[in-house]
């Protein structure tokens, strides 16, 4: 009687200890389920994230380093001020002094592809999103989890489904830095004055005119900073997904981290570390507005409007020369009565 007793208070106060919810079963048969299954739609999804990264990477490899540098300070002219142009040009010098910019070139295609397939799947689906509050209360849960859930997490379903390499490295980073994107553009639609959407209404706007010439010029700014997080967590992926064998400056970083070579590491951090904040500042200055600017449009400084001056200038005029005076004879005017 008393051993029963006690067994009865063990279930009552220590319940988890005889009840147990095999779930790692579940999702370990799960998962092989799905790959043995469905694999081939996993590695058709493979063919555009590796036929863009290829290409980016064979473009920024095959461009000479004085040429990237030259190309970099037109960009950083173009859309920054003098300061971040400097620091972005100190900052691909010291990468390319310490031994490191093959390796930089091949991060910079990685986070360059991760960030494209986030806009593109991002954007549109903050703007669905923004326009139904029963497909938010459905996408927000997943986001959540997904920006939650640890980056390790993410390599072990990743490998079994797509292998190891560039590519699956690339889809974890996407799957990790999406979220913040997402968010913020359905963030950046709702806070539109409501006023100015009536006024657009009013003055006769469809639906989709509305959407694209008011809420996504309006929330262009929330937008832009959805994309630079976006970036700099995918360069936060970097060292990580340098586990399943994606290359670049991660991988320095984790075979000095291997090998005990502090050295290597440093160089792969410092690289890291440059091209992160190089970036950050490009893409902080493209949301700027056009009052902080000083120009109404991007093609109103910097690179562009030297081209466009120029093009100008090569273009025949127009306008009558008012200079000299029209010294033809004219035609007497008659008049009929």
């Amino acid at each position: 009687m008393v051993e029963s007793d006690l067994t009865f208070w063990q279930m009552v106060l220590n319940p988890f200890e005889l009840f147990v919810i095999p779930f790692n079963t579940w999702v370990e048969e799960g998962l092989n389920w799905i790959v043995g299954n469905y694999r081939w739609f996993f590695q058709l999804l493979r063919i555009p994230i590796d036929y863009a990264l290829v290409n980016i990477e064979q473009v920024l490899q095959a461009i000479p380093q004085i040429m990237m540098m030259v190309l970099a300070w037109l960009a950083g002219w173009q859309v920054a001020d003098r300061k971040t142009t400097a620091f972005v040009l100190c900052a691909m010098a010291v990468i390319g002094l310490v031994g490191a910019w093959e390796q930089a070139m091949t991060t910079l295609a990685l986070v360059i592809t991760a960030v494209l397939f986030c806009t593109i799947t991002g954007i549109p689906l903050g703007i669905l999103i923004s326009r139904s509050r029963r497909l938010e209360s459905v996408i927000r849960p997943v986001l959540d989890g997904m920006q939650t859930t640890p980056a390790f997490v993410y390599l072990i379903p990743v490998v079994m489904l797509f292998g190891v390499g560039n590519v699956p490295g690339i889809i974890v980073t996407i799957v990790f830095a999406l979220p913040p994107l997402v968010r913020l553009t359905v963030l950046g639609i709702r806070q539109v004055p409501a006023d100015v959407v009536e006024a657009a209404y009013a003055f006769g706007a469809s639906e989709h005119q509305v959407m694209f010439k008011i809420k996504i010029p309006l929330a262009l700014r929330t937008i832009m900073t959805g994309i630079n997080q976006t970036l700099m967590l995918s360069l936060s992926m970097v060292v990580v997904a340098s586990m399943i064998a994606v290359g670049g400056l991660g991988q320095m970083v984790l075979r000095g981290i291997g090998r005990l070579d502090i050295g290597q590491a440093a160089v792969g951090g410092l690289g890291i570390v440059l091209m992160a904040i190089s970036l950050d500042r490009l893409t902080q200055a493209l949301g700027q507005s056009s009052r902080k600017r000083g120009t109404r449009h991007w093609y109103e400084k910097g690179p562009a409007a030297l081209v466009l001056k120029f093009w100008k200038r090569q273009q025949p005029s127009s306008q009558p020369d008012i200079s000299q005076p029209d010294l033809s004879p004219q035609k007497p005017v008659t008049v009929n009565d």
